[in-house]
């Protein structure tokens, strides 16, 4: 059944790059084992620093992940995509942890919820806002293509990814080999792009050269789920994406073809956000455009 090489690798104690190039070779020439599967060979995982401290967190109301990071030497630490309802829950937290926090951070700026870095900044004082410059949006600190971001010893380089906004940026960490896509790339999916400055050829391009050229070994951390699960990898996304896996125009054709709904917090996001405007005389982190066309978004 087994061929000669693979009984002399798996016999001859090799190493496990033998043993997949081996198992390899097998599959290819033996069509009627595995093969029907199209089943991907694992890479190898990267391990996370001793270090690292990584807390990744959940929104029911809108399905987002939020994602606390912090030097555990230091303690410094950075929050990405906090929530507003959330954010006493990420500030005491981060006090239990015993971590300060320097910086809240948006992948982009949302629409299907408001973010939580304008409280969590008043919850924590001395912690700053941070997102993209192309997004419009107020914040303390601005980043662009090729930036870091430190925490500690820690840093997180900026990829810019627009296409389901013009200022998605997805935040990569080389040395844990793991990368926060923001909607720019979701587990099996990827952000709608009929709204909010969205372009499917600009996404797709996006994450074809800044976040497919990543080592299929990375992990991908994206903004929200809607099925439960939790993380990918560059690897998988690039074998089983049932978009990003098309070729252009067919991935604009899914995409012109979606007819998704408005989302559930379409409503509630008006209100909230008017609140936000009347509390903090119009200092909010956040675009005041958002208020007017907030009825014309729809959700991620």
């Amino acid at each position: 059944m087994f061929s000669k090489t693979l009984c002399k690798a798996l016999r001859g104690g090799v190493n496990s790059f033998h043993i997949k190039d081996a198992l390899k070779c097998h599959v290819n020439n033996s069509p009627n084992i595995l093969r029907h599967h199209h089943c991907m060979m694992l890479p190898e995982s990267i391990s996370q620093s001793p270090d690292f401290f990584f807390r990744q967190l959940f929104d029911n109301e809108s399905s987002t992940y939020t994602y606390l990071l912090a030097d555990t030497t230091t303690k410094e630490a950075i929050i990405i995509d906090p929530v507003l309802e959330l954010a006493e829950r990420d500030a005491q937290l981060i006090r239990d942890l015993g971590l300060t926090l320097k910086y809240a951070m948006n992948t982009h700026m949302h629409a299907d919820h408001v973010t939580g870095t304008g409280l969590l900044k008043k919850l924590l004082p001395g912690s700053k806002s941070l997102i993209s410059k192309s997004s419009g949006a107020q914040a303390d600190i601005y980043v662009e293509e090729g930036v870091d971001i430190q925490f500690g010893r820690h840093r997180l380089s900026v990829r810019a990814t627009p296409g389901h906004t013009n200022g998605c940026v997805t935040y990569v960490s080389h040395e844990q080999g793991v990368a926060f896509t923001g909607d720019a790339l979701l587990i099996r999916g990827c952000g709608r792009t009929d709204f909010q400055e969205g372009n499917s050829k600009t996404l797709y391009n996006s994450v074809h050269s800044q976040i497919f050229t990543l080592p299929d070994s990375f992990k991908l951390y994206p903004a929200h789920d809607y099925k439960g699960q939790t993380t990918t990898t560059v690897g998988e996304e690039k074998h089983y994406n049932p978009r990003l896996t098309k070729p252009l125009d067919e991935f604009i054709k899914i995409m012109e073809n979606l007819n998704l709904p408005y989302p559930k917090m379409i409503g509630k996001l008006e209100v909230v956000f008017a609140q936000l405007l009347w509390r903090n005389k119009g200092n909010v982190c956040g675009d005041r455009r958002f208020l007017q066309n907030v009825s014309n978004y729809t959700q991620d």
